[in-house]
């Protein structure tokens, strides 16, 4: 295990969640095969990762073929039913087979699910800052550092965000894509408030307004709404919660990423469902996991890149035009963000 450093200055998010995380103790998942190879995932809390690769997933992955990602995927899932793993680690596992699989066939991530694009662009996803005045100030921002569009996260009041979103839309103008992020922060009634309130201004997306617990709130909310809804992004699940929101009709899009949806693995399947519907699915989070599935997956339009202070600075992934470029590093590509975390050590199969 390693320390995970804490985001410095840290962020906002909408009221009544906390802000960006404090230091704590992060882990990296070490598989190793037979001829040598290896697959890297790490994970954020380590010392719950450590507690259920100890109980549980030891004994379950030593002795198999790293390369039958299907079988192992299904198993972690079979586990769950007893452990309720925690959603952000369902997909440990998995991301680290995948490396491996990318570097047994000796090529990255993307190309081994089928690269679809070689750059895609990058939206600016705001964290919550204090008033429209700093909002406006850090669009201005991301509009000259070259992003093509911008997410609000915002303060998790119906009427105030509405303002901001309007505001937002005035200052842009038509130049760039505009979305809003609710946090699952509202209740049926303010979510359509809002929803309206972002239709008017002719937002691209409206994402996660309510808590996704409830299918049914949905499929109201989009029956009042016109602006398209973004969703399933938490609910646990990964395909298989994703398809009952695509059956209610609620869905335009629908969010897929690794950190919540099961992996690599979990999340192509959502992909592939969307993309059955003719529907799209945006590539929740940033990082080098996520980078890989935008670059493969072809109903997905940006990638999505934080930006949580006041003084704006472009990711470092995103190029001067507003695009994030695919890498050509064999496998995930984890052993550069050895310079962030240090090197692989603690839980080791």
């Amino acid at each position: 295990m390693v320390q995970s450093p804490g985001v410095s200055p840290s962020f906002l998010w909408r009221d009544g969640l906390p802000g960006s995380d404090p230091a704590g103790v992060g882990a990296w998942l070490v598989l190793t095969t037979e001829s040598g190879l290896r697959g890297y995932a790490f994970a954020q809390r380590g010392v719950i990762l450590n507690d259920i690769v100890d109980r549980r997933l030891r004994a379950e992955l030593i002795g198999h073929d790293a390369l039958a990602r299907e079988y192992l995927w299904r198993r972690v899932w079979e586990i769950d039913r007893i452990e309720h793993i925690p959603l952000h680690l369902m997909g440990t596992v998995d991301i680290a087979l995948w490396d491996i699989g990318a570097k047994a066939a000796g090529v990255p991530l993307y190309k081994l699910l089928g690269s679809f694009r070689e750059a895609i662009p990058a939206y600016a996803s705001t964290a919550t800052f204090g008033d429209i005045a700093e909002y406006m100030d850090v669009a201005d921002q991301c509009r000259e550092l070259g992003y093509s569009a911008i997410k609000l996260h915002a303060w998790g009041h119906a009427r105030k965000d509405a303002a901001l979103a309007a505001a937002l839309r005035s200052r842009m103008g038509d130049e760039l894509d505009l979305m809003y992020d609710g946090s699952a922060g509202f209740d049926l009634a303010d979510a359509v408030y809002l929803g309206r309130a972002l239709a008017d201004e002719g937002y691209l997306w409206y994402e996660e307004p309510m808590r996704e617990f409830s299918v049914s709130a949905y499929a109201a909310l989009a029956r009042r709404v016109e602006i398209p809804l973004l969703i399933a992004e938490t609910s646990p699940g990964a395909h298989m919660n994703t398809a009952d929101f695509i059956a209610s009709g609620c869905a335009t899009a629908v969010r897929t990423s690794s950190a919540l949806k099961g992996g690599v693995t979990g999340a192509m399947r959502i992909a592939h469902l969307a993309d059955s519907f003719l529907l799209r699915a945006e590539v929740h989070g940033g990082g080098l996991v996520n980078t890989h599935l935008c670059m493969a997956i072809p109903n997905t339009t940006y990638y999505e890149s934080l930006v949580p202070h006041r003084q704006v600075a472009r990711e470092s992934v995103v190029g001067s035009d507003g695009f994030v470029r695919a890498s050509g590093t064999i496998g995930v590509g984890w052993e550069s963000a050895w310079q962030e975390f240090g090197p692989p050590k603690g839980i080791t199969l």
